[in-house]
């Protein structure tokens, strides 16, 4: 009987949202490696395949995103290193932080807003927070 309780107990533990949450960290974690991944080999056009649609119909085309990439955040386009920070909920969205250190070993901080969508999770839009403020 112990054991069925445990088992049942376990059964219902994969269905909650502790476990639909580390699921969805997972596969928003691999949409944004992957793009970085598509960036760090130039390849544009797959990098494009992880945007939203709405990034999408903001920029046309891969090229053009690429070129916003390289100009606006070439530290994504070209990373050093990359940590996957907290997942969080902003009015209703899931929100990835992300710490990216650049080639010069400058530390950038950016939130990735990111959307389900039946191809699975898309980009929909990064920011780049300001640096915090350190003291001594």
């Amino acid at each position: 009987m112990r054991q069925i309780v445990i088992s049942l107990f376990l059964f219902m533990a994969s269905f909650s949202p502790l476990h639909a949450q580390q699921s969805d960290q997972s596969g928003i974690e691999n949409t944004i490696q992957s793009q970085i991944d598509a960036f760090i080999n130039d390849d544009f056009e797959q990098a494009f395949t992880y945007a939203s649609p709405t990034i999408k119909s903001i920029f046309g085309n891969s090229d053009r995103f690429g070129q916003m990439v390289r100009n606006g955040y070439p530290m994504v386009w070209r990373p050093a290193d990359i940590r996957f920070l907290e997942l969080r909920e902003v009015n209703g969205a899931p929100w990835q932080r992300v710490m990216i250190r650049d080639q010069t070993g400058a530390f950038h901080i950016l939130d990735y807003e990111m959307l389900s969508t039946e191809m699975g999770w898309r980009i929909n839009g990064v920011q780049l927070l300001p640096a915090p403020d350190i003291g001594a």
